[in-house]
């Protein structure tokens, strides 16, 4: 199948397989505790190459320090690169968060993003995108669990796990695979298939020894028949 095509109806009837055998394994996950979209916006960015542990923590410390994010925004950067320490990669994050608040305060004349629920999907993506630090996959999360318009993030373990079990070509980019995949699942069930993809990544398709002996989804795999059928010859 090219990069450029549809993906046809056996793969997407896979990935349905693939998304009620996960939900059967791991139950129906729920998104924390629900954030406006300028907060969902400054987590994710925090959230870029951590855990979320690491940027809950950097969250809270910045919403301590900080009466408001008009505050962050006109703060000593030292201040916010200080308070969001724990995420790791303060010296980026930091003045990026406050060349993104001083933007959207200069376009909007505010910091409420409110107005995004009126955009369409694609629309509200494309706006997200132009900030510096925004990719696909941070825009998509604001979309789909502040915002709730449909949009299927792609992170690390969400594209290791899609290649292994062939719901991707195996050379698609990251980036392509953010529409790719949002073709394969359902609109209604892009939450849900999110995060017990990424939870599959952690604790079983691991990426440098997969747990393949207790993973769900071996019959599914591309990848462990593969490897089964070497094994046999």
């Amino acid at each position: 199948m090219g990069l450029e095509e549809q993906p046809d109806s056996a793969l997407k009837t896979k990935a349905q397989k693939i998304y009620e055998r996960l939900v059967q394994h791991f139950g129906e996950p729920h998104w924390r505790k629900p954030l406006s979209p300028l907060e969902e916006l400054i987590s994710t960015i925090l959230s870029q190459n951590t855990n979320d542990r690491n940027r809950d923590i950097a969250f809270e410390r910045l919403r301590e320090r900080f009466p408001t994010w008009e505050a962050v925004r006109d703060a000593d950067p030292e201040a916010v690169v200080d308070a969001i320490r724990p995420a790791g990669l303060a010296n980026q994050k930091g003045p990026r968060i406050q060349a993104l608040l001083r933007q959207i305060t200069a376009e909007r004349g505010s910091l409420d993003l409110s107005f995004l629920e009126e955009m369409a999907p694609q629309e509200a993506q494309a706006w997200l995108m132009r900030f510096n630090g925004v990719g696909p996959k941070t825009a998509a999360i604001v979309l789909q669990f502040s915002l709730g318009k449909p949009s299927f993030p792609v992170d690390t373990h969400i594209y290791r796990v899609s290649g292994r079990l062939g719901l991707r070509p195996p050379k698609m980019s990251v980036e392509q695979a953010h529409s790719h995949l949002a073709a394969l699942f359902l609109p209604e069930t892009y939450g849900v298939a999110h995060l017990n993809l990424i939870r599959l990544g952690r604790e079983i398709c691991l990426a440098r020894k997969p747990r393949c002996t207790i993973c769900p989804l071996n019959d599914l795999c591309d990848d462990y028949q593969r490897r089964a059928q070497e094994s046999a010859e």
